[in-house]
């Protein structure tokens, strides 16, 4: 028998198989897309309730979900939402893992979203809820190692009055698995940006991380000559991308170059209901068959990005991706002639048509960078210094670098004034490593080439803060190691005594002082 709304509910069953709880924390989430199923759950309950919401508020109302997460050890988030909350009808259902729901049309289709994200989160979690038009709000808490200890099959319901005009959920996540700090917070507000937009865009969604407000920035888009006529008109680069696959399977979006170009920016963003699924902050959708294999080498990787939404395809239970099956290669295909089609080639534009950024990016960029590393240097410098300054002057080493762990290595044989050079680079990834950069000028053995090992450390904090996994990141970074290295082996030729101290100061200014972001 269905529920009454004003009915009481004492207890909730979380059957069947609650041991799962306990191996969710192991999924392989990440923190904004765990974030998003509590998002989800907001968005189809406005979806679901949005007549009688917008009759009892009017249609300016608007809805809210607010993330404040407290990186204070040992860590607690709260997501709390103005939707129309937890009906009773949807108790029994909404607790238990894997319990699908009715209706899987819109962003609540494998029944555990809420249970997995909050898992993967935390150990004790709670949710606290107060359904449009009934007059009690009930709370649930979960101990996970209590439930899986115990075996606990059923969970106590706290129930109170509350005005039936009152709606909203509260999830309270406690004593994290996973602390989101520094640069993660950051990244998890700028993927949530990017999951939302179209939300935002229509203005179906107000999202708040911490005290601020979420506002998607729309990309500046090339206005510019095809390459080929120089001196014609200037085309605005975008164009409407709308194609199916058969089976149901349909795409519609857009496609566009960015102006200026952005390596880390690039992409498609892939969406299914108007939600992202794939995409999002610097880990837009690249395919190599359009974007062309890794580095910066393709300017497609520097300019082309878009927004495309799928119709028909599946996705991943965690909602990160989706199960292309073997629909991927014809999809691009079809994606690929689109985007170079005669009456406004992207592909073609992008890869041929150069250009200077504006001035007033390359201000505003060159301004908060310059803004960023004096604040580092001012707050650091005057400790630092001083100890850096004492240190005797070094000499190059000359002995051959000591085996390290390595991420990636190359030998490279280039010409110096008619003497044959050997340049050995290595990505090394020891955590013991103190040294940004390393190197050892071994000179020439027994006829062989002038030969120079350069390391830089990948686990050094300067590394770990700045460029991690983004290539884009790495590369100008390992450029500047490697000219300084190759500098301090030139000077040593030239005479220059104790040419390694510069580098040696460099490595400590850097870990003890512009390490930090």
């Amino acid at each position: 028998m269905r529920p009454e709304s004003g009915q009481q509910l004492k207890r909730v069953s979380i059957r069947p198989g609650v041991s799962v709880l306990s191996v969710l924390r192991h999924l392989n989430y990440k923190p904004w897309f765990a974030l998003a199923e509590f998002v989800d759950n907001a968005v189809q309950s406005y979806l679901d309730n949005k007549e009688a919401l917008h009759k009892l508020h009017g249609y300016q109302w608007k809805l809210k979900v607010t993330i404040d997460v407290d990186t204070s050890a040992p860590g607690r988030i709260a997501v709390r939402d103005n939707a129309a909350g937890i009906s009773l009808s949807v108790f029994p259902r909404a607790f238990r893992p894997a319990v699908i729901p009715p209706d899987r049309s819109g962003l609540s289709e494998f029944g555990m979203g809420m249970k997995s994200a909050a898992c993967w989160f935390s150990p004790r979690w709670q949710v606290r809820t107060k359904a449009l038009t009934e007059t009690i709000e009930r709370t649930v808490r979960f101990d996970i190692s209590h439930i899986v200890r115990d075996e606990i099959e059923e969970l106590g319901i706290e129930e109170r009055a509350a005005d039936e005009k009152q709606h909203y959920t509260e999830v309270i996540l406690s004593d994290l698995h996973h602390v989101p700090v520094g640069r993660s917070l950051g990244k998890i507000k700028e993927h949530l940006t990017d999951i939302y937009r179209v939300l935002i865009r229509k203005g179906i969604l107000e999202l708040r991380f911490g005290t601020e407000s979420i506002a998607y920035e729309e990309p500046p888009i090339l206005q510019a000559p095809y390459y080929k006529d120089p001196n014609g008109p200037s085309r605005l680069w975008r164009k409407e991308i709308n194609f199916e696959l058969g089976g149901g399977l349909a795409v519609h979006g857009f496609a566009a170059l960015r102006d200026p170009g952005n390596y880390s920016r690039s992409g498609f963003a892939l969406f299914r209901r108007d939600r992202l699924i794939e995409g999002s902050g610097e880990e837009g959708y690249r395919p190599t068959s359009i974007f062309g294999i890794g580095g910066s080498s393709s300017y497609a990787r520097l300019r082309l990005f878009g927004e495309l939404h799928l119709s028909g395809f599946d996705v991943s239970h965690t909602k990160d991706g989706f199960r292309w099956d073997e629909n991927e290669e014809p999809f691009l295909e079809l994606l690929k002639e689109h985007l170079d089609s005669e009456e406004l080639p992207l592909l073609r534009q992008c890869e041929n048509y150069r250009s200077l950024a504006s001035k007033k990016d390359r201000t505003q960029a060159a301004t908060k960078a310059l803004q960023r590393t004096g604040d580092a240097i001012a707050e650091k410098a005057t400790e630092v210094l001083p100890t850096v300054a004492e240190k005797d002057p070094v000499e190059t080493p000359t002995a051959p670098l000591p085996a390290q762990p390595t991420l990636a290595k190359r030998e490279l044989n280039i010409d110096f004034r008619g003497q044959p050079w050997l340049v050995r680079i290595e990505l090394s990834d020891d955590p013991a490593e103190s040294d940004w950069l390393t190197i050892s000028d071994l000179g020439t053995t027994n006829g062989g080439p002038d030969t120079i090992e350069i390391r830089l450390s990948m686990a050094h904090p300067f590394m770990v803060t700045f460029a991690q996994t983004d290539a884009d990141d790495i590369e100008p970074l390992l450029r500047i190691a490697a000219a300084l290295a190759i500098s301090e082996k030139l000077a040593r030729r030239a005479g220059v005594k104790s040419a390694g101290t510069i580098r040696r100061n460099m490595n400590e200014i850097l870990r003890e002082a512009l390490s930090q972001p």
